[in-house]
């Protein structure tokens, strides 16, 4: 309950950070004297922005009379160098190249098609990343995905929502084998207004606002990642399959 009450200034009202973020550099000015330095490690963001990093070490490390932090970019990578954005040649043995997460891409490797022929990939080209609760995409029959789009987490675990949609999933399941097979396929206009009101909750949202900038963020600007609101209120979203919510066919003889 402690980590589900972050949601509150994560996606309710980004003001409610500001204690955290006092604290943040409260921690910043203990733990690194230089002020140079201590400028450089200090967000422009709100807190929350971005993943948060909850270590003890980190900051002080920095310190180290053998580690410089640099903030200029890199120019040019050379077979044993690099060359900064202030033309600075530096001999480097090894790059650690971390740039964040692919999340907009669920699917991974895998080739998924529609009842229209067209591959999943396609319609989220056109439109964005979207699903209805995550789960099940318009024009997918029977498809059924675990960490969809907007199910990811910035404030607790991510074991509790795949239970939930376990739990779903296993419900539309059941309800296919009680009616001897068949397909569900979710309604369009209903997976439409489930992410309008999505998109809207996460307007306000820290990762939308504040000068954020991150890879929750996809090329239209939208947050396709994160669940905009408390958990407890996705799992009861996903305690009952919706037959209604879903177009029925039968399996044809």
């Amino acid at each position: 309950w402690w980590m589900e009450s972050r949601v509150l200034g994560l996606a309710v009202d980004p003001r409610a950070m500001k204690l955290a973020e006092l604290y943040g550099r409260h921690f910043i000015r203990r733990n690194i004297k230089d002020r140079e330095l201590r400028k450089k490690v200090t967000p422009d963001y709100t807190i929350g922005c971005k993943r948060i990093l909850m270590s003890d070490e980190y900051y002080p490390s920095l310190n180290r009379d053998n580690v410089a932090v640099l903030t200029d970019g890199i120019q040019e990578v050379k077979a044993h160098s690099i060359v900064d954005g202030q033309g600075v040649e530096r001999e480097v043995d090894c790059i650690i190249y971390g740039t964040g997460f692919k999340v907009s891409d669920p699917i991974g490797p895998m080739q998924i098609i529609g009842k229209g022929g067209e591959e999943i990939r396609d319609t989220w080209d056109e439109t964005g990343m979207e699903a209805y609760l995550g789960i099940s995409v318009s024009g997918f029959p029977n498809f059924f995905m675990l960490l969809g789009p907007n199910t990811g987490l910035g404030h607790t675990s991510i074991v509790f929502m795949i239970e939930a949609q376990v739990n779903y999933v296993m419900q539309a399941v059941n309800k296919l084998l009680g009616e001897g097979g068949g397909s569900l396929d979710v309604k369009p206009e209903v997976q439409a207004g489930f992410n309008r009101r999505l998109q809207a909750q996460l307007d306000d949202a820290v990762w939308s606002s504040g000068g954020c900038e991150s890879w929750y963020l996809d090329e239209f600007g939208k947050n396709r990642t994160l669940w905009p609101s408390f958990t407890f209120q996705y799992w009861m979203r996903t305690r009952k399959f919706e037959p209604d919510k879903y177009q029925f066919e039968p399996e044809s003889v």
